[in-house]
This record gives C-alpha cells, structure tokens and sequence, in this order.
C-alpha cells in the first residue's frame, strides 16, 4: 500500500475516510480501502452506528474502487477484534 504523507492525509475531505470523525481509514484509493475492511475491528470508541455508517462509506468505496467486498456486514469482520464494542 502506498504511503499516504501527513500532508495528503490532512488534505482529504472528511468523507474520505470510514470514520470521518475520527479521521481514522482513508478510503481514498483500492489500498486503503482494503486496509480499512482489514483493520475495522480495531477501530476503538466509536458507536455500532457510527461502524454502521462507516460500513457504508466502505462498500460505496470498495464499488467505486473496484473491491471485492466478501463479508456482508461489518459484524462479520469483528469477530475476534481488539476493539470492544461501544453501545449506540
């Protein structure tokens, strides 16, 4: 995966990543957007629609990047994480 530098991370629009808030897993290239679907589950403190929403932005990432997408939610994808689950 091709190094995103602190200048280009900071550039990108908050819709750009799958925890906008956070700023955490840029979603802005093929690269990125399998590491995010790879480190999801240890994304901590943010709620189940807050992963909800990022799950979204992650499948509309992955369609429009070309990424195949195998587990059909993101509660698939935690089982076994470091991050415990925070309540809506």
């Amino acid at each position: 995966m091709a190094e995103l530098s602190e200048k280009h991370r900071n550039a990108l629009d908050e819709e750009q990543f799958a925890f906008p808030k956070e700023r955490k897993e840029p979603l802005n290239n093929a690269s990125h957007v399998r590491n995010a679907i790879a480190r999801f589950d240890q994304v901590e403190g943010v709620s189940d629609a807050e992963r909800d929403a990022a799950w979204r932005r992650i499948r509309a990432a992955a369609r429009k990047h070309g990424v195949e997408v195998q587990a059909r939610g993101w509660r698939e994808l935690f089982k076994g994480g470091r991050a415990k689950k925070k309540s809506s």
